[in-house]
């Protein structure tokens, strides 16, 4: 197994551990850009798909800071982080190795999204759920950004 060429789908997954539709959405916007990814990622070549994605990630950044905002780690956070980073982790995979980059992503989104929960928890003690969603916020979607834009290529033509 080349661990390497996966390192961007278990990033992808970090990512969704903390925020899980940041994924989708920053590959929605890297296509709208124009750029592609290496492993297959038919949905988001879908214009319902792809602005579906940019308004589920708007929406998740703002719905993070009502206060009944539930907790990443109930099942249907869960369920939309394996969803959104399985998805993410396949399209940043190597062509033939979606399956695996899949895997990762996954992996990697589930266990630290128990750890993210937990440093938010901190946070929100110390200077409050609004702030603290916001830094994370910040943080979390600069990592996206950052991986999604290093494992991305311009489309040709």
């Amino acid at each position: 197994m080349n661990t390497p060429s996966l390192l961007s789908s278990a990033l992808i997954g970090a990512v969704a551990s903390a925020r899980s539709m940041t994924p989708m959405a920053t590959l929605a916007a890297a296509r709208l850009a124009g750029r592609r990814t290496s492993g297959e990622l038919f949905l988001l070549d879908r214009p319902l798909f792809k602005y579906g994605a940019l308004a589920m990630g708007a929406g998740e950044l703002y719905g993070d800071k009502m206060k009944s905002a539930p907790d990443r780690t109930v099942f249907l956070g869960l369920l939309a982080r394996v969803m959104s980073a399985g998805i993410a982790g396949a399209a940043l995979a190597p062509r033939g190795r979606e399956t695996a980059g899949a895997a990762v992503a996954v992996a990697t989104a589930v266990p630290l999204a128990y750890c993210t929960l937990a440093a938010r928890k901190q946070a929100m003690a110390r200077i409050g759920q609004t702030k603290s969603g916001l830094i994370e916020d910040a943080l979390i979607i600069a990592a996206g950004i950052a991986v999604v834009a290093l494992a991305t290529r311009p489309s040709r033509g």
